[in-house]
């Protein structure tokens, strides 16, 4: 007999930020999270963090793969936890390592927004 147990699947706790913006004016919830994504990725540091693991072999990257942005660890820490609380990463640990991947689904939705609006 086998001791494999099957483990449920965790899905990522990020909803796509909005409907494109040509279809109808955003809601004040929709805005809201739509900003705090878009804010995420104002600062140049969190751009080339996210840029390093969305350009990353199969859209995830290791931190220790990543972090050499011209800031301290802590800092480099700081700022993935800021794109993770925007909802634009996920992080799972492996061992003495953080592995962080991009959110497809959320960047789907950021690019209909702004690819509808800009086709209108």
């Amino acid at each position: 007999m086998s001791n494999v147990a099957a483990l449920p699947l965790i899905q990522p706790e990020v909803e796509p930020c909005c409907p494109p913006l040509a279809e109808r004016p955003l809601t004040a919830e929709e805005a809201e999270r739509t900003a705090k994504m878009f804010k995420a990725l104002g600062d140049p540091v969190r751009l080339r963090l996210f840029s390093a693991v969305a350009s990353h072999e199969e859209g995830e990257a290791c931190v220790c793969d990543i972090s050499d942005v011209g800031v301290s660890q802590p800092t480099v820490s700081h700022h993935l936890k800021k794109l993770k609380e925007a909802g634009l990463l996920s992080s799972e640990r492996r061992g003495t390592w953080v592995y962080y991947r991009v959110e497809p689904a959320v960047l789907a939705a950021m690019g209909q927004l702004l690819t509808k609006a800009a086709a209108s």
